[in-house]
């Protein structure tokens, strides 16, 4: 069973919050709220990442090549990839990782 935890935001960067919504030893799922102009520096992880554009609109940067989502798309970053992105408009992603980022715990 899943490990819940819906109530404890915490900061992430300037404009950034996030939430671990569920997880477990193999997989996390994690809400991140950003403020319009909030930047996602640029970083990388041993993770494969989901993501899923509740609302807003993002310019994502993966490994050099950039590419707008709005709200209903998605997009994986693969294990390693340096990625990024900032807040085109105010927004939330819905983000899953595989293994759960322990550093997040």
């Amino acid at each position: 069973m899943a490990e819940k935890n819906t109530d404890s935001w915490v900061e992430a960067g300037t404009g950034i919050r996030r939430r671990i919504l569920a997880h477990n030893a193999e997989a996390m799922t994690v809400e991140v709220e950003f403020q319009n102009g909030a930047v996602g520096e640029p970083h990388h992880h041993e993770h494969v990442q989901t993501i899923f554009v509740q609302a807003g609109r993002f310019a994502f940067t993966v490994n050099g090549e950039q590419r707008e989502y709005g709200a209903g798309e998605s997009l994986v970053i693969p294990s390693n990839a340096v990625h990024g992105c900032v807040a085109l408009e105010a927004g939330t992603l819905i983000d899953g990782f595989v293994p759960r980022r322990d550093d997040f715990l």
